[in-house]
């Protein structure tokens, strides 16, 4: 079975997060809200670094569409803040970064590379009744565009709140949808 449709499983992990102490999250805390866990390798990195800014140049957008934002990797949330404090990139992230060095929340979406001990680069899109509405899982060198994800869940967003209405390829919010029915089939 694939992990998209299905509800994410109990978890607590250890947050840092720009003008706050460490606090605790659990799947409590994002119940009925939008959820982006955003996994990457490691802290210290270099392919990590651009594509975490890229997605922090976009925070207050999500915010704004409702969408909580969780940096995850398997390093501490005191190397969370280390990083944080030592870097311009990650200096600028308002968005929370979980600690995750018991590989709970790698293990239970499915990307720890049990040998390295690290997260795959993968991003997950969970919905306000906590079931995993998208994915994307790249290669370690392959960066991710924020760009693209926050349209994902501008189209997801669309889709649970009008039943029966689909979005096509590169839709945009305000572009046509699709209502699935045999009148369609073999039309388009």
């Amino acid at each position: 079975m694939g992990i998209i449709g299905s509800t994410i499983t109990p978890f607590k992990a250890t947050a840092f997060q720009t003008g706050k102490d460490f606090f605790d999250v659990t799947e409590k805390d994002i119940a009925g809200k939008w959820a982006v866990f955003f996994f990457y390798p490691a802290d210290f990195t270099f392919v990590c670094p651009t594509e975490l800014e890229d997605l922090g140049e976009h925070y207050d957008m999500l915010q704004k569409m409702g969408v909580e934002v969780f940096g995850v990797s398997t390093d501490t949330h005191f190397s969370h803040k280390a990083w944080h404090d030592t870097s311009e990139k990650i200096n600028k992230i308002k968005y929370a970064f979980l600690g995750d060095q018991l590989h709970t929340l790698s293990k239970n979406f499915g990307v720890l590379r049990e040998e390295m001990g690290l997260a795959d680069r993968a991003t997950f899109v969970v919905d306000p009744d906590g079931v995993i509405q998208l994915m994307e899982q790249t290669c370690e060198g392959v960066g991710r565009n924020a760009n693209e994800l926050v349209r994902k869940i501008r189209a997801a967003q669309y889709v649970r709140n009008n039943p029966g209405q689909v979005c096509p390829a590169k839709w945009e919010e305000g572009s046509d949808t699709l209502a699935p029915s045999l009148d369609l089939v073999g039309k388009i």
